[in-house]
């Protein structure tokens, strides 16, 4: 799923098919992991027992995503959570809150997306939500459901319509091409202003203030922002 694509190239194609992006700022633990696969939510009350379930009916490549509520005062998950959602065959693990137990996390190699990491786990239980923690999660300001897809790199994470994915991946490659071919003819020699006319776009502007540059992209076929 999404291969060969990065979080930008999808974030873009959501704008372009007029699909809510769903982005939030998670690193990975290791720079260079990649996870993605249909989301696996799950919210975290202070007890790994919702992981273990979730692993229960977790499919080939699943992505765990874990609702911590942002918190940073507990790490969620640490080394043992790691390694077992690795056993299930999942491809990786997005926290919305905080990791611990870093070292042994990346010689597991299973790619790990959080807001950082702290050594102190969960002091609290608090009870479970009514659907038992498993059928969605809020990350970021948004909801993750049992419906959508999860993309993961160095830039964080997208979240899409699980439905919506296969066209917002044609989409996205036909974005990632556009800009290696602009991009390519930057390295031999046709500026990217030239490339999307920006000095007849200057031109235009003094006559015409109001105009944008998303409509001069638009006007000449080269929109690179949406």
């Amino acid at each position: 799923m999404f291969e060969n694509l990065t979080t930008a190239h999808l974030a873009d194609a959501c704008l372009r098919a007029g699909v809510p992006v769903r982005c939030a700022p998670l690193p990975p633990v290791m720079p260079g992991w990649r996870a993605a696969g249909r989301a696996l939510p799950c919210v975290h009350v202070g007890s790994v027992d919702v992981f273990l379930e979730a692993y229960e009916s977790a499919g080939p490549g699943d992505v765990l995503v874990i609702d911590n509520g942002g918190r940073r005062d507990e790490a969620c998950v640490g080394d043992l959570a790691v390694l077992e959602a690795r056993a299930a065959g999942l491809s990786g693990v997005v926290v919305w809150g905080l990791h611990r137990d870093t070292a042994d996390v990346r010689a597991i190699g299973l790619p790990v997306f959080s807001l950082g990491a702290l050594p102190t786990g969960p002091q609290r239980l608090d009870p479970r939500p009514a659907d038992g923690g498993l059928t969605r999660a809020a990350v970021a300001g948004f909801e993750v459901s049992l419906d959508d897809a999860v993309l993961a790199d160095d830039d964080g994470v997208v979240v899409v319509p699980f439905d919506r994915a296969e066209e917002l991946t044609a989409l996205a490659a036909a974005i990632r091409d556009a800009e290696r071919q602009q991009a390519e003819l930057v390295r031999g020699g046709t500026t990217l202003r030239d490339q999307l006319r920006f000095a007849d776009y200057l031109a235009r502007r003094r006559t015409e203030p109001d105009l944008t540059f998303r409509a001069h992209l638009r006007a000449i076929g080269g929109a690179i922002e949406e």
